[in-house]
């Protein structure tokens, strides 16, 4: 079975066209070496996947054609210990981090415009 397909069917990616992107940008990692989309993957292999979510290190269990319920999907690998406890670190420390929403751009809404008039004392 083809990885991209796979990853695709393990719900890491929203599409089959992302994953093979992924693999392509050196993202995938199969058996300690980079993957191409169309390698072949098989029960027992060892994956290093990188997405939006983190990075993961699975063992593939099961192969399937079809993508299915996150349920489902979840049964289609085992992620070690150790990439278990690195993203729930790293989900911590961005939490903790404080959250910064950039300059807006374009015009004032409404709403916008009512704070900056009560602001200059306009009426």
């Amino acid at each position: 079975m083809r990885i991209d397909k796979w990853l695709w069917a393990a719900r890491f990616f929203k599409t089959r066209s992302l994953a093979s992107h992924a693999c392509d940008l050196g993202r995938i990692e199969w058996n300690g070496q980079a993957a191409k989309p169309a390698r072949d993957v098989k029960v027992g292999d060892l994956l290093r996947v990188k997405n939006e979510g983190g990075e993961f290190q699975v063992e593939v269990l099961l192969l399937s054609e079809v993508r299915g319920p996150a349920a489902v999907a979840q049964t289609l690998y085992r992620e070690s210990q150790a990439s278990r406890e690195a993203r729930t670190k790293l989900a911590a420390e961005r939490k903790a981090m404080p959250h910064y929403e950039g300059e807006r751009e374009g015009k004032p809404s409404k709403k916008d415009r009512r704070v900056i008039h009560r602001f200059r004392g306009d009426d």
